[in-house]
């Protein structure tokens, strides 16, 4: 039996403000998507989905409210200096930078960063 991962699905509370976050990541995302209850978009080879709390509800019959760090996300970056400059627009957006970036001792740029729905995600280079 083979088994392959399909798409990587987070729930949002709200579509729009999420996309938002991940077109600045680079997502390319039609701005009619804002609106729907589901949202697949496929990056670079991976399968990204978005589905609204409303929409977890029916496929999970119910709905608990997470708590603590559920996932991470890691993104990869060309270089350093990209990644400085994205962390760096990210908060002046306003989104919340969790660790600002810095150089780990296993040779990686590393910083991270909080989705509109306090996902960590990691910027690596």
């Amino acid at each position: 039996m083979t088994v392959k991962l399909k798409r990587v699905a987070i729930f949002v509370e709200q579509m729009k403000r999420a996309l938002d976050f991940y077109r600045m990541l680079g997502f390319e995302i039609p701005e009619s998507a804002n609106e729907e209850h589901h949202v697949e978009v496929e990056h670079n080879g991976i399968r990204l989905a978005f589905g609204t709390w409303e929409s977890a509800q029916v496929i999970l019959d119910g709905w608990e409210e997470p708590v603590g760090y559920r996932i991470e996300l890691a993104f990869q970056f060309e270089s350093r200096e990209a990644l400085d400059e994205l962390y760096r627009q990210l908060t002046l957006h306003g989104y919340i930078g969790h660790r600002g970036p810095r150089d780990t001792p296993w040779g990686e740029r590393y910083a991270i960063v909080k989705d509109p729905d306090g996902n960590l995600i990691s910027l690596v280079a």
